[in-house]
């Protein structure tokens, strides 16, 4: 297991820089900011990081360019004309006055009020950028929390009684997967996918091992956690735990069975995780639904908010996932993983799989949130990959355990032949 997450690790110095997307800015900044920096050292040692990343990137392409490929190397006026546009944008909001909070404003202030509710990737984010600088410090921690993830993952199947070797599966599927992909790019979605299998990781040791103190206690850490990283994981992550625990109750009272203290605990720490949320983000006034609405119909606030937003959600939402699943149709591969993993979960994972599906479930509630068809690389569904990850293993499980009984039934044979 720590040999498969070393060399994940060592494959990631491939690509130290390039990862970053334009949020990245904002968490940096804020990890920067709780590090003692001020406003101007903080947006300085940002934008030279976001700058460096973006020559780094067109370096690499322009080598590669089958027309630009002789010619000089376009670090330096990549980098001036990054650090120009970056200052041109940042100066006049610190000129103004909006120097509040812990991001540097690189947009408009109530856009960056989402990113100020966002505390716990920065928090974590703080110790690696103190001790490496930005460029290697996100690296380390991208590292820490892919590497986090896939040992999660094989925690979870070896939690439900599956062989090593294909908990080991599991494991690489995390890394080579999206999952590993996203969770090394600096953003919340790796941490976001590493507490939701501690979650996931939790129910298993309720339902399977026996251990309800300590299953029960990860998942409401866990819940906890996520809301200090993005609020509505923790909400969307709590809701689907009490949906599957009250599935899970009502189709056992069906049959005429007791539906079982340890999944109605589950479904009772769920359903407090979303009061939790939903109280905590009222009192704390975190940004609310209709905020995240006007951002995504305004283009982040560039334009005046629209009258009626929720009609034109609906509209969007519906012209989104008619171009989602063309293009699924296109390349099945997603909707192929997703479909073995809930049959492996559903099939071979009893309650514990009922879980997952509800956990890897939030990844499709994070993008209809948000149904931007031009977000990079389906990082807001991100989370739904982890149900193949711990799927597909459980479908494999009985395949593995024949193949294996099979030559230990004929050495026993052979034994007693010869005894």
């Amino acid at each position: 297991m720590l040999a498969l997450a070393a060399v994940f690790a060592l494959l990631q110095l491939a690509n130290v820089t390039g990862r970053d997307t334009p949020d990245t800015k904002n968490y940096l900044s804020y990890a920067l900011s709780l590090g003692g920096g001020t406003k101007r050292e903080v947006a300085a040692a940002t934008i030279d990081y976001a700058c460096a990343s973006e020559a780094a990137k067109a370096r690499r392409d322009q080598s590669v360019h089958v027309v630009r490929f002789h010619r000089p190397d376009p670090t330096g006026p990549v980098t001036s004309e990054c650090r120009e546009r970056e200052w041109r944008a940042v100066e006049p909001r610190l000129a103004a006055g909006q120097t509040g909070g812990h991001t540097v404003p690189y947009m408009p202030e109530r856009f960056m009020r989402i990113f100020e509710a966002r505390p716990g990737y920065p928090v974590f984010l703080v110790p690696f950028v103190m001790a490496f600088g930005a460029t290697w410090g996100l690296w380390a921690a991208g590292v820490v929390i892919a590497s986090a993830g896939g040992v999660l993952a094989f925690l979870i199947l070896r939690t439900l009684s599956v062989p090593v070797p294909l908990a080991l599966t599991g494991q690489a599927l995390y890394y080579v997967l999206p999952c590993g992909t996203t969770a090394m790019r600096p953003m919340t979605e790796g941490l976001l996918m590493a507490l939701t299998l501690a979650a996931v990781w939790g129910c298993a040791l309720v339902v399977r091992a026996g251990r309800t103190r300590a299953g029960l206690a990860l998942v409401a850490g866990s819940l906890l956690a996520l809301f200090t990283v993005k609020h509505s994981q923790a909400l969307f992550l709590g809701f689907c735990l009490a949906a599957a625990g009250a599935l899970i109750a009502l189709r056992r009272h069906r049959r005429g069975r007791p539906p079982g203290r340890e999944v109605l605990s589950l479904a009772a720490v769920g359903l407090a995780g979303v009061v939790v949320t939903l109280a905590l983000a009222r009192l704390l006034h975190h940004p609310t639904v209709t905020d995240s609405l006007q951002d995504l119909l305004t283009g982040h606030f560039a334009r005046p908010d629209r009258e009626r937003p929720w009609a034109e959600f609906w509209q969007l939402q519906g012209n989104f996932w008619v171009e989602w699943l063309r293009r699924q149709a296109w390349e099945p591969l997603f909707i192929a993983a997703l479909a073995a993993g809930a049959w492996g979960a559903l099939r071979r994972g009893g309650a514990a799989g009922v879980f997952l599906v509800a956990a890897a479930f939030t990844g499709i509630l994070t993008q209809a949130g948000h149904p931007d068809i031009n977000i990079w690389g389906g990082r807001l569904i991100v989370l739904a990959w982890l149900l193949p990850v711990v799927g597909v293993p459980l479908l494999l499980e009985p395949v593995v355990r024949e193949r294996v009984s099979l030559p230990a039934q004929g050495h026993t044979e052979r034994a007693r032949a010869t005894g």
